[in-house]
């Protein structure tokens, strides 16, 4: 470097590392630790108002007193000679002390060395990142987990002539391993694992199913139980792309807040409105959010997909198209849905959520469903809900055909925080799917269920730390199936969730 000569060589970006790791100063004063009596006051004033070439520690102190290795001192010298460079570029040359530059060269001579090895190591950071910027699609995956174990009891009269209770205290278990890996930082590629042991109690109509029970596997074989990728179009529209045995609807809006088979109802049929469940296990979801206070959700699945013979489209399938409604587009819990699900089953229709009406069994079905799904918070405390579902079955196959309506509706009521921060007390009362008329029945069988049966739930998680919570809840089902010669039935359920 050469008095007057507006070119001064050193590294600029090292100068770029310093800044991040330290607090600019305008005024001596700034610096906690350094006092107008200390020896070095003055010089340190002289640096700060003439040049701005001291920094300090994020903490605001200057920490003079402790010792300073040549590389430390290289990089402050460094910011100082940054600092002239900027005042001769702009020609602010009466801004420059002669002899202030006659001792930052000699300095420079002295620390030549020193900046050498700090750009260096500056470069090859910035090498490495250009290069880790340019791999991202290395992603690193995250794993997640939940493990259940519940006790779980039915007990009542499985009828009015006097049966006692026929279902044990049984202890079930579910283990799910969610493998998450993003590319771009705003997609996700999900793979999950999953083992099971759970058998439902018995009960008519298979009402009595809980919520955890997922897939047919009661072994605790490990099976590939999802695998979905969703990624953004653009701000507006995302793009689900999914399979597995429980997929169904469950991956949209259902509008419930106690939908969680982990962490809050302890029944299926609590989870949501049973036209979701008319879909298959594999296809796409397109979400359209053109603002904040509407959003728009299609969805097609197919039953068969990996079948040669039947593919996405020549099998069982159900579509689905929903609008959800935001009124205050600062409250994204309130909210109102109207759904509409086009769906085809080759094995019947599942209108008790868990088995097969009898009039309809083993029938080539299709069937158009309408729904309208609601939450409203009432509160932090407090939020209301709901849903109603029909749906209108048309029987192709048998040596009868005709048509069938089957509706189901539930009011819930849902506690957040109930008694501290992360618990949930949970009420659900409804009618599991009934069939209300049918024009083809099976021979001997009825047109409709004869009475009406109701769905009586209540749970209430505590949440003991951030890993671990137990649920106790309990069900009560009146006319289970909808028939009153089916004698009431209670479920007790404890389930603890463990998350990492």
């Amino acid at each position: 470097m050469k008095s007057g000569d507006h070119s001064i060589d050193f590294p600029q970006k090292v100068n770029q590392y310093v800044q991040l790791n330290s607090t600019p100063v305008t005024s001596v004063s700034q610096l906690s630790d350094v006092q107008s009596t200390d020896w070095a006051f003055q010089a340190l004033q002289s640096l700060v108002e003439r040049y701005s070439c001291i920094a300090g520690y994020p903490d605001g102190s200057f920490k003079g007193s402790r010792a300073m290795t040549r590389f430390e001192f290289a990089t402050a010298l460094n910011d100082c000679l940054d600092r002239i460079n900027q005042r001769i570029t702009a020609d602010i040359t009466d801004g420059v002390v002669k002899e202030d530059l006659a001792t930052l060269q000699k300095l420079q001579e002295e620390f030549k060395t020193e900046l050498t090895t700090l750009q260096g190591r500056v470069d090859i950071v910035e090498a490495r990142t250009e290069q880790l910027e340019k791999q991202q699609f290395s992603a690193t995956t995250k794993l997640n987990g939940q493990v259940i174990f519940a006790a779980v009891d039915a007990f009542g009269d499985a009828s009015r002539s006097g049966d006692e209770d026929n279902s044990n205290l049984t202890f079930s278990s579910r283990i799910r391993l969610n493998f998450d890996t993003s590319f771009t930082g705003k997609d996700q590629l999900r793979i999950r694992l999953q083992a099971s042991n759970i058998i439902n109690p018995n009960a008519p109509g298979n009402e009595a199913r809980v919520a955890f029970q997922s897939g047919s596997d009661t072994t605790n074989n490990v099976a590939l139980s999802k695998l979905q990728y969703r990624f953004p179009l653009n701000e507006q529209v995302s793009i689900l792309a999914a399979t597995g045995f429980n997929t169904y609807f469950d991956d949209g809006d259902v509008i419930n807040p106690l939908q969680s088979d982990v962490n809050a109802t302890i029944s299926r049929f609590g989870r949501y409105n049973a036209i979701y469940r008319l879909g298959g296990d594999t296809g796409v979801i397109v979400t359209y959010k053109p603002n904040r206070n509407i959003k728009a959700e299609a969805m097609y699945l197919a039953k068969n997909a990996n079948n040669p013979g039947n593919g996405l489209f020549n099998s069982g399938y159900g579509a689905l198209g929903q609008i959800v409604f935001y009124p205050n587009s600062e409250d994204p819990v309130t909210k109102i849905a109207f759904t509409y699900v086009n769906a085809y089953n080759e094995d019947g229709l599942g209108h008790n959520t868990g088995s097969l009406p009898s009039n309809l069994g083993g029938r080539k079905v299709s069937s158009n469903s309408y729904g309208i799904e609601t939450n409203v918070k009432i509160n932090s405390g407090f939020q209301v809900g709901g849903w109603v579902g029909y749906t209108s079955a048309r029987a192709l196959t048998g040596e009868v055909k005709g048509d069938a309506d089957i509706w189901n509706w539930a009011v819930t009521l849902a506690f957040p925080d109930l008694g501290k921060q992360g618990n949930l007390g949970g009420i659900i009362i409804g009618m599991q799917p009934r069939l209300t008329n049918t024009s083809a029945p099976l021979a001997g069988l009825p047109r409709r269920d004869p009475d009406t049966g109701f769905h009586i739930e209540g749970f209430y998680r505590y949440k003991i730390n951030d890993n671990i919570s137990i649920t106790p809840g309990l069900l009560w089902l009146t006319a289970p199936n909808h028939n009153s010669q089916n004698g009431d039935i209670f479920l007790g359920v404890i389930r603890t969730t463990f998350e990492i």
